[in-house]
């Protein structure tokens, strides 16, 4: 079995609930929403997925408190105690919430997604890799566009399920070939 948690922020726990539905083979309304050629990915035994946890962490306090982060980087900003970062501060979040949902779960794969000022930050970590991208969609936080943020979230959703289905089918070449793609043997 191949246990996944997320910690999720912009992506509001979409990415988490899309594999559950995957891994659970679930339809319908209840089934997946947005992978929709999974054979297009290769032939790994979905079967073998489970989501440990999903965890909507959009504050700074959320990072302290419930991931154990001690001394995460300051944000930019705060709104309502939701952390504004900008986009190097997202991309170097998403990698420290990915680490701490890892260490928290003992998961296989951990993820972390946040974003304020910028195209946002996604990390994807396992025992032998970490990735790191960004969504290819620019919105603020800070300026509430909400059609905005909804078309980064959508895209950073759509990305990292992308690159967790190329990770689970072993095409790391495929990934390489992804624009603005840092994957790290660790």
């Amino acid at each position: 079995m191949i246990k996944i948690a997320t910690a999720e922020c912009f992506t509001q726990g979409k990415i988490g609930r899309e594999l559950h539905a995957l891994a659970q083979d679930y339809e319908g309304d209840f089934g997946r929403e947005y992978v929709k050629n999974l054979e297009s990915y290769g032939d790994f035994d979905y079967n073998k997925l489970s989501v440990t946890c999903s965890l909507f962490i959009p504050t700074i306090e959320a990072v302290v408190k419930i991931l154990k982060v001690k001394n995460p980087p300051k944000p930019n900003k705060l709104i309502k105690g939701i952390k504004v970062y900008d986009e190097k501060g997202d991309i170097e979040v998403s990698k420290i919430m990915a680490r701490a949902v890892k260490d928290l779960t003992d998961c296989d794969i951990a993820i972390g997604t946040t974003a304020g000022i910028g195209r946002g930050g996604i990390c994807i970590i396992t025992d032998e890799y970490e990735i790191s991208t960004t969504t290819d969609v620019y919105a603020d936080l800070c300026e509430n566009n909400s059609e905005d943020l909804f078309q980064r979230s959508q895209n950073g959703i759509r990305k990292t399920l992308e690159l967790i289905l190329l990770l689970l089918n072993d095409k790391f070449d495929e990934i390489e070939k992804l624009e603005n793609i840092e994957l790290n043997i660790l």
